[in-house]
């Protein structure tokens, strides 16, 4: 699933929030896309890597592997 929508700063913060708080307290995350939802499993320990590039267009990348 690769998803890339244009919203507002605060809602993509709203977005990252909720993603977080799902991490935080349960086990998995889940995806809500063309009506079908898709259930990620997420173990206690993960991989994060944040990637900052900076040039005509910027870009932060979040990645989560496990």
């Amino acid at each position: 699933m690769d998803e890339t929508r244009t919203m507002t700063r605060e809602e993509a913060a709203t977005r990252l929030r909720a993603l977080a708080d799902s991490l935080a307290k349960h086990n998995s995350i889940e995806f809500v896309r063309d009506g079908g939802r898709i259930t990620v499993a997420v173990p206690d320990e993960v991989a994060l890597k944040v990637e900052v590039e900076l040039g005509e267009s910027n870009e932060v990348e979040i990645e989560l592997t496990w």
